[in-house]
């Protein structure tokens, strides 16, 4: 692995990865591939903007031209893939770019690498495709989501990933090319939009605003921090089977109504109080749910932990007192994304 193609690395997993890789791989070379659509924020990573083994391309996956490029001038021998529209509301109100992006741009990236790692070299090559836990659908009140697990996505994003992830087996079936898949569940920690759960019942806790609640908010996700998710991939690029898929989770399963009153707790012990005084959990509101919304996702991580002995390290708890502090000591970074300067 001495030079990496990242896909959306300027986005939320894929900046956090960019700094991992950095930070334990000093003799790789990473290319760091983005459109620098909304959620893609170059200010996740200006701390190794300067650094001698990084590279940022601005550029679109679906770019056929700038991907031939890419590959022949770096020398591009592993892909991590990350890139993609991942919010399942927009994908309700506009799924037309979730199935330009999250198909097509996946497809431009296999038929790129197909191209130029000819079959001799496959052995030495590396494409890893993230994907998501909602492919498979929804769970009732037990079990969980193995590899094994019929897809059945629910929304349009779900299904464009579940569309990519088939692809992307498919041209190992077919071509040899040396593919890795992992669907991981519910991310959370540094540099994450504010449009995601956490981020936004975090920066509306802070600034006094009502935190909106889906139906219930009884619906069940699995937590897993970043990190612990960039070591997983790590973990699978090094030792992973090639052609298999891989689940990652992070064991630690939360109604949504539990995860927003955690926040709420930690923000009132961290920060200035409101100006009435009134605790924080008093912003929850109730608001209609979301069409196709899923009840439960739940992650059996049995495979990687027992094949590749990779397990989460950050619990629930500890993290979430982790992404409170980062979020309450970067205002200046959610100030330029509310006021639409973080991409000038």
């Amino acid at each position: 692995m001495k030079n990496v193609l990242v896909t959306g690395g300027c986005g939320f997993i894929g900046s956090n990865f960019v700094r991992h890789l950095l930070r334990n791989y000093s003799e790789t070379h990473v290319v760091n591939l983005d459109k620098l659509t909304y959620a893609g924020n170059p200010q996740n990573l200006t701390d190794v903007a300067d650094k001698k083994m990084y590279t940022f391309v601005r550029g679109d996956i679906c770019d056929c031209t700038l991907l031939e490029h890419i590959f022949t001038q770096y020398e591009i021998d592993t892909v991590v893939h990350f890139a993609a529209e991942s919010h399942v509301d927009r994908s309700i109100s506009g799924p037309a770019e979730f199935i330009r992006t999250n198909i097509n741009g996946t497809f431009a990236l296999l038929e790129t690498a197909r191209k130029y790692w000819v079959q001799s070299d496959f052995e030495s090559r590396s494409f890893l495709h993230v994907s998501t836990d909602e492919v498979y659908g929804s769970l009732g009140d037990s079990g969980k989501f193995s590899e094994q697990t019929p897809y059945d996505p629910r929304s349009p994003y779900s299904a464009s990933k579940a569309s990519s992830d088939h692809l992307v087996s498919a041209y190992f079936h077919t071509y040899n090319l040396p593919v890795l898949i992992t669907n991981c569940s519910n991310n959370y920690g540094p540099y994450q939009f504010p449009e995601k759960l956490i981020p936004l019942v975090i920066n509306n806790a802070l600034t006094g605003k009502q935190i909106p609640v889906y139906g219930d908010g009884k619906n069940v996700r699995d937590w897993l921090y970043v990190e612990d998710h960039c070591r997983a991939i790590m973990t699978v690029l090094e030792c992973g089977r090639i052609g298999q898929t891989y689940n990652i989770g992070g064991e630690s399963e939360k109604q949504n109504i539990d995860v927003v009153t955690t926040i709420c707790d930690l923000v009132d012990k961290k920060a200035e109080p409101l100006a009435n005084g009134t605790p924080r959990t008093s912003l929850i509101t109730y608001v209609t749910d979301r069409a196709g919304h899923d009840r439960r996702y739940a992650i059996d991580a049995g495979k990687i932990s027992s094949s590749l002995g990779w397990q989460p390290s950050i619990d629930f708890t500890a993290g979430m007192e982790k992404t409170v502090a980062w979020y309450l000591d970067n205002p200046a970074w959610i100030k330029a994304i509310h006021a639409g300067t973080y991409q000038d």
